[in-house]
């Protein structure tokens, strides 16, 4: 038996009311609460959204099976985005704790020239962000190594942002990893390499055109960076991390299992854990002074489980430790902007 109902379609002004009725909210929002509207307001005002549409489609002769059922898929498509977004926050946290992204950092520090940093910065974060497919794990892992370098060599952190920022996101635009780059083919109807192809005919001269940007800006711009500064951080990590050429395997376990075509939820995991593996075997002594308990299998599992879903005080509490191991190197102001780069106001956010 077939069913004869008969739904009606929306004109386009009808179509865009949910719309409206969010961007109005959202800007009330930012109005009423400033930085706190992500923090719950923002939540309620997509709801109430929802719910405008919602009242639309009882208007169009859809039931709320129907729309309930438009509604799940929707979540089942956004959810392997999500749980990316996860594993993003956990494998920043275990790949600071366990040393690879301050390897990164005191390594870069010896090799990377300022004339040639931001070209170099903007071509690794690409590199890598198509290699892992996501934009946001590449930032938050090596993009706050290379932030931490270039702010070292005397470079305007926004700056080095950008050119960070730009790789990343061009890498993550051309990878056939990336979540949002088969979400949008599928929602679009054609084939993955399709929207790739074409896709490259306005990024590929975008970051061209970026990369001969940088490289002006690279030999035109005025870096000091100070030997002694430079010095001073390289012993502050030292002090503080074991720092080895072996805390790389991490990384580049992570980056080929991406290229033998593994999924990039499973590949993000086995690098969480890595990270946590390494945390246990290389960084004791760090491990021991965070989890403070005297039993280090107790400590390595808080430790591991606050870099993946809390927050770990690597370098003191509220900015103490820091600001005492920085004040006793003479060119503080030099690596001062490192602050935020290495003790992440003190802790690991997720």
């Amino acid at each position: 038996m077939t069913s004869n109902k008969i739904y009606r379609k929306p004109s386009f002004l009808i179509a865009i009311v949910p719309i409206v009725v969010l961007m109005i909210l959202l800007a009330l929002n930012v109005y009423i609460y400033g930085e706190d509207a992500t923090y719950g307001p923002n939540q309620i005002a997509l709801l109430m959204a929802t719910a405008v549409a919602t009242v639309i489609g009882f208007s169009l002769k859809y039931s709320w099976n129907e729309i309930q059922k438009g509604i799940t898929k929707s979540i089942k498509t956004a959810l392997p985005a999500l749980l990316i977004l996860l594993l993003i926050g956990a494998l920043a946290g275990t790949w600071m704790l366990s040393g690879v992204v301050p390897t990164m950092i005191y390594y870069g520090l010896k090799i990377l020239n300022p004339t040639f940093f931001l070209v170099a910065a903007c071509a690794i974060s690409a590199i890598v962000a198509m290699a892992t497919g996501s934009s946001w794990s590449t930032i938050a892992t090596v993009g706050l190594a290379l932030l931490g370098i270039g702010s070292v060599l005397g470079l305007h952190e926004g700056v080095v942002a950008g050119a960070i920022i730009s790789g990343a996101y061009f890498g993550d635009k051309m990878s056939p990893l990336s979540d949002t780059t088969n979400l949008a083919p599928a929602m679009a109807g054609t084939d993955l390499f399709t929207h790739i192809r074409y896709m490259a005919k306005t990024t590929i001269p975008s970051i061209a055109i970026t990369l001969i940007i940088f490289l002006i800006w690279g030999v035109t711009i005025e870096s000091k960076p100070s030997e002694e500064g430079v010095q001073g951080i390289l012993s502050l990590l030292e002090s503080k991390f074991y720092i080895s050429p072996v805390l790389f395997l991490v990384p580049v376990i992570v980056i080929f299992l991406i290229i033998k075509k593994v999924d990039a939820v499973p590949a993000l995991f086995i690098g969480v854990l890595l990270g946590a593996v390494a945390a246990v075997i290389f960084q004791q002594d760090l491990i021991a002074e965070l989890g403070g308990s005297g039993n280090y299998a107790f400590d390595s599992y808080k430790a591991s489980l606050g870099a993946m879903f809390d927050e770990v005080s690597l370098l003191g509490s509220d900015h103490e430790t820091f600001t005492k191991l920085v004040e006793e190197f003479p060119e503080k102001e030099v690596y001062q902007p490192m602050i935020p780069s290495l003790a992440m106001d003190s802790q690991i956010y997720l």
